[in-house]
């Protein structure tokens, strides 16, 4: 007797995932609003549930912990910015400079909590959100890089140049923040400014990296 091939049963698998994919997406953008200006230990679970109208299992079932919630919230706004500072290769190299530091000055002002936990390293220390600073900062290099010598990778003392200015740039943002005295043109201003500075500098101790002419003083 002769059995007929039973057909392959064919399971909804991948409108599940997408269902699931735009779930997990969908409680990520209710918490990027809610720590928009609210710091990790201020809200518990409960809190995050009851005002995200979802069960609290719902985000344990995604996230497994208010960690690793908090973490795919940072993860995801940030991503945001690094993407940003990436782009716009076809503007001018002094007009994607201004760009890029603007929309980090926007990134801080309008994600103050989730800024400072990326500055200060996360809750307690936390790797995870080290890992998440250090690819903020080496993105921004890079930008800058691309921008002044037309290629990211560039030599140890460039980089450590171009790092070092970044690195005072989060630190005078979270002053800024504080105290909101000056206006975010004229912040981002003066951090353009304070980059022809470290530009200079990075020439005067390797010439091989000349300051681009933006950056460069008029006799």
């Amino acid at each position: 007797m002769n059995m007929r091939q039973q057909p392959a049963v064919v399971r909804p698998r991948a409108r599940g995932t997408e269902r699931s994919s735009a779930r997990r997406a969908e409680l990520i953008g209710i918490g990027r609003k809610l720590f928009a200006d609210t710091s990790y230990d201020a809200l518990s679970m409960d809190d995050i549930a009851r005002q995200a109208h979802v069960a609290k299992g719902l985000i344990y079932y995604y996230f497994q912990s208010k960690r690793g919630y908090y973490l795919a919230i940072i993860h995801d706004s940030v991503a945001d910015l690094v993407t940003f500072a990436a782009s716009g290769r076809e503007l001018a190299a002094v007009d994607r400079v201004h760009r890029t530091i603007d929309s980090y000055l926007r990134y801080a002002e309008h994600n103050q909590a989730a800024f400072r936990t990326i500055v200060s390293g996360g809750v307690g220390f936390d790797a995870e959100v080290h890992a998440i600073r250090d690819g903020v900062r080496e993105a921004i290099v890079g930008t800058i890089a691309e921008g002044a010598y037309g290629r990211s990778d560039i030599a140890p003392l460039a980089r450590m140049g171009l790092l070092a200015w970044v690195c005072s740039v989060e630190g005078a943002t979270l002053d800024w923040m504080d105290h909101l005295e000056l206006s975010r043109d004229t912040m981002r201003e003066l951090l353009v400014k304070t980059l022809g500075g470290a530009l200079r500098a990075i020439e005067e101790l390797d010439p091989s990296y000349p300051a681009p002419q933006p950056a460069r003083r008029e006799d």
